[in-house]
């Protein structure tokens, strides 16, 4: 919440300030009520900053709270199978069970056709956990239960001045435990009284430079004896782990289960995360036929379980710039569910609607897990409103074109940093008849300004005839003071959907500018950029008519130094936007005002 309020307050910058700073001419009945109301829209636009920081302060230095419960233990890597339980296995099914007749039935095929189903070649002891290498995805697989027990992501560094240092997703180690569940449940299930026991052929996989895809495949029997395989897929340039369960069932009775994947997590920060005001939504996502995309956050899910059902969809954990979610098969009915248990572990699961492979034949049911950054346009190719994680709030249908007009400039230009700048050049001059009548409206407030003191000093301490002169005045010389502030308040969408897209953009992680900023996800390391602003927004405040209240006057003196201080915690990206959009606020405000001032001297000579 903290950081949704914060993206007002840049919008208010310098050309707020004397927006709320002009008086509104009003009717002689309410002109003792209102006189003071730019006062207290001033106290209340410092309060508003003061709270806004205290919740970022608080928010990134969370105090330790106690559920009352002990700290999770860390999910072991290499686990003796009597220790093995189903305690947290998902036990509702949908209340649609799919039969091998109906439409939605998995796919069976014969034997030695479509699905394959080869003996392992070795027996690896299931107390091991085998690595898998891509371009993409570095994981371990836990041969209990074949759950993703460790994944980086080596595209994607953990700190820039780091090489080989990946950034990792899903790990299990102590003080720290997010992982990646799967297997089959139901009737026939081989999760039922304890995790299923994997074999494989080798304890490490990699995907070699001139290959496109690799296959793991993991080994196991049913109760009665049945082969079943565990099948990983991976493609290059992917994030996306296509999982496969794969029943040979040659007995003279059908085989019945129910697939489930989920994401088990407790309460640890977002390492993604590198300051102050860069906080994005950190819980479990998913999405409904009422709702594209819902958020079910730690405090959500502790007081009450989620769940619905639908066909299709996908359940997963979304963070600052990267998201994991199971996205199960559309042809089956599943379950999602968002819970909690006693020892501060949360989950957010699907389980399948029950498939059946018949007698004498194999059937094959087919998964996916994502995990990786949150590109959206990558996401909206895997599954439907999964590319709603990138969450742009209210005004997303202004900040996905901003968005698409980001990438595109990037796209040729090659530097996010010269990209913002040119992007932000573009929504300047697409603004441009708006800041115009602002910035005109302001330059006959400052031409008035002689004749305003000229009043104050005629009547003295009699607020009351002040006003009454003051509206006068503004009457005469046709000039209404909030014909300043209209246009901005227009213009505050399009800055605060810019404000997100540039908060939201995982292209924005690790993308240098020049020199020293390397990174235009994190604060100026140095303060320049923060420092600039505010000397831009101090000469804006000169080139605006000061108020008439010495009380206002001493506020908006002291504004640009709060405002500096606020904007020593954003990323570096955000406030060169803010620093360039000054730039070119002061140059158009000194040239419109030049302009008017111009024809003004040339209508007093004629």
């Amino acid at each position: 919440m903290y950081v949704e309020s914060a993206a007002v307050i840049p919008g208010m910058k310098a050309d707020l300030i004397p927006c709320l700073a002009q008086r509104r001419p009003l009717n002689n009945e309410l002109e003792l009520a209102t006189m003071n109301i730019t006062k207290y829209l001033l106290y209340g636009a410092l309060a508003a900053i003061s709270y806004v920081m205290l919740l970022a302060w608080n928010t990134d230095y969370p105090q330790v709270v106690d559920f009352g419960a002990p700290a999770p233990s860390p999910v072991p890597l290499i686990s003796p199978p009597e220790n093995t339980t189903v305690t947290d296995i998902p036990t509702q099914f949908p209340d649609s069970p799919v039969s091998s007749t109906s439409s939605e039935s998995v796919a069976v095929s014969e034997p030695n056709e479509s699905v394959t189903v080869s003996e392992p070649t070795a027996n690896i002891s299931s107390t091991t956990v085998i690595s898998v290498s891509t371009d993409t995805l570095e994981i371990d697989i836990d041969l209990i239960g074949g759950d993703i027990t460790y994944l980086a992501l080596p595209k994607h560094l953990r700190q820039l001045d780091v090489s080989n240092d990946p950034f990792v997703l899903l790990e299990s180690s102590p003080g720290r435990s997010y992982v990646a569940q799967s297997g089959l449940i139901g009737r026939d299930g081989i999760d039922n009284t304890g995790r299923a026991f994997y074999s494989s052929n080798a304890t490490s996989y990699r995907m070699d430079e001139d290959e496109g895809s690799l296959t793991v495949d993991l080994f196991t029997e049913t109760d009665g004896g049945l082969p079943v395989i565990k099948r990983f897929g991976f493609n290059r340039d992917s994030y996306v782990i296509d999982i496969s369960f794969i029943v040979d069932n040659q007995s003279s009775a059908e085989w019945q289960g129910n697939a489930f994947g989920q994401v088990k997590r407790d309460v640890f920060d977002d390492p993604s995360v590198a300051g102050l005001f860069q906080r994005s939504y950190l819980g479990f996502v998913s999405t409904s036929e009422d709702d594209p995309y819902m958020e079910f956050a730690f405090e959500d899910i502790e007081e009450r379980t989620e769940s619905m059902e639908m066909n299709g969809g996908w359940i997963g954990f979304s963070q600052k710039y990267f998201l994991s979610a199971w996205i199960p098969s559309t042809e089956t009915t599943n379950r999602f569910t968002a819970r909690t248990n006693n020892v501060n572990e949360y989950f957010g699961e699907f389980t399948s609607s029950s498939f059946t492979v018949p007698a004498q034949t194999i059937g094959e049911q087919a998964i996916q897990f994502y995990a990786g950054p949150k590109d959206q346009y990558s996401l909206a190719e895997i599954s439907p409103n999964l590319e709603l994680n990138v969450d742009y709030g209210f005004l997303w249908f202004l900040a996905n074109p901003i968005y698409w007009l980001l990438t595109q400039i990037n796209s040729i230009i090659g530097n996010y940093g010269v990209s913002i700048i040119i992007l932000t050049f573009i929504v300047k001059a697409l603004l441009f008849k708006l800041s115009e009548k602002q910035f005109q409206s302001m330059a006959g407030m400052r031409r008035l300004m002689p004749k305003m003191q000229q009043i104050k000093e005629s009547y003295g301490d009699d607020r009351m005839k002040q006003q009454q002169a003051t509206m006068a005045l503004y009457k005469k010389e046709k000039i209404n003071p909030l014909g300043g502030c209209l246009p901005l308040l227009a213009q505050m969408p399009v800055f605060i959907a810019l404000y997100w897209v540039l908060l939201e953009s995982v292209e924005l992680r690790h993308a240098p500018f020049v020199f020293w900023l390397n990174d235009l996800s994190v604060s100026d390391p140095f303060f320049v950029l923060p420092l600039l602003m505010g000397a831009t927004m101090f000469i804006q405040m000169r080139l605006n008519p000061p108020p008439a209240d010495p009380m206002q006057a001493k506020v908006m003196q002291f504004m640009p130094v709060m405002m500096t201080g606020l904007f020593l915690f954003f990323p570096s990206g955000l406030v060169l936007y803010w620093v360039t959009n000054s730039v070119l606020g002061i140059l158009q405000q000194w040239y419109i005002t030049r302009k008017i001032e111009a024809s003004y001297e040339a209508k007093k000579a004629t």
